[in-house]
């Protein structure tokens, strides 16, 4: 009879982290699938001004939610700026070059090109967190990199311009995953291997 409760706040715990992650996969896709379609489709002019409209969009969302007391969080203060640094520019940089790379690329490839974010994680880990990895690991993020790597090369649309943005969006996405745990480390006290 003991065990009962236990059991089902384990699969109630479960449930709800599996539906999480679905919910995030599905905004992260219908995120992804509305900003290709108002850039391309609607042709919208400026992904820049889709991005500062997106920021202050989620600026007065949190703001509101906040004072309708729905989220908590801490009020704005100069030295949280300092402690998170650079993660605010890491975000501004990954959204920026997100957008200009959902624009100029089709999503099969900009997908395929997000393979690299991958191992750019993994490199920087190895070299900022002094991380290693098995063996095992590396020969499959090799693999999905020489996949990526064989898909792009049948692309036809080739535009420089366009790697760039999403090789930059893989580079500023990896940076900031690896700052997040740096800093998250240092704040609970984690040592960092």
């Amino acid at each position: 009879m003991s065990l009962e409760p236990c059991e089902e706040t384990a699969e109630h715990s479960a449930l709800l982290k599996l539906l999480s992650a679905l919910f995030y996969a599905g905004s992260s896709f219908l995120i992804t699938v509305v900003n290709k379609t108002v850039l391309t489709t609607f042709r919208f002019p400026s992904y820049l001004c889709l991005g500062i409209g997106q920021m202050i969009t989620t600026v007065i969302v949190l703001y509101a939610a906040k004072k309708s007391k729905t989220v908590q969080f801490q009020d704005f203060d100069k030295n949280v700026l300092l402690k998170i640094f650079p993660l605010p520019l890491l975000y501004v940089g990954n959204h920026v070059t997100g957008l200009a790379s959902t624009k100029k690329l089709s999503l099969p490839m900009f997908t395929v090109l997000r393979k690299f974010t991958i191992l750019m994680t993994m490199m920087l880990e190895a070299y900022i967190l002094r991380k290693t990895f098995p063996k095992r690991l590396v020969y499959s993020v090799v693999t999905i990199v020489f996949g990526a790597m064989i898909a792009a090369s049948s692309d036809l649309a080739f535009d420089v311009e366009a790697y760039t943005f999403i090789l930059l969006n893989d580079a500023f996405t990896a940076a900031s995953g690896v700052y997040t745990k740096k800093k998250l480390g240092d704040k609970v006290g984690f040592p960092v291997p």
